[in-house]
């Protein structure tokens, strides 16, 4: 089965990015297909390197970019959610002339249409958070 995975909750605010996260490596481990996760509205908080939680407590960035290393994940964050949460890659920061960029190791910035691709290519959309 061809999956794509939208993810709507910051790491920290609920379970929900942990329970997206724990739902596409069973996926993958069971053989199934992950076309994308997209990341939107809050969910693009997963993709910020500067994310630092205590030593004993998980870290879900560095999970989603350890997991799309290890198996070729397309983890896109919304652009535009991206922008309004000061979440922003190499090319955008000089092109809007700040001064750090932030986008996790595994992760890349697009638009809507990365989502209705893949749902357009997958057997199943599968959503987290509202």
């Amino acid at each position: 089965m061809k999956f794509v995975i939208q993810v709507n909750e910051g790491p920290y605010q609920h379970q929900t990015a942990d329970s997206a996260y724990q739902f596409t490596r069973a996926a993958l481990a069971r053989g199934h297909e992950v076309l994308r996760v997209f990341f939107y509205h809050d969910g693009v908080n997963n993709g910020t390197r500067l994310t630092s939680p205590p030593q004993d407590d998980r870290n879900i960035v560095s999970r989603w970019s350890a997991l799309a290393a290890e198996h070729g994940l397309d983890l896109v964050i919304c652009v535009a959610a991206a922008y309004r949460r000061g979440i922003l890659d190499e090319s955008e920061m000089k092109r809007l002339d700040k001064d750090a960029h932030n986008l996790a190791p595994g992760f890349r910035i697009s638009g809507l249409g990365q989502l209705i691709e893949g749902v357009v290519l997958a057997d199943r959309l599968v959503v987290f958070g509202d």
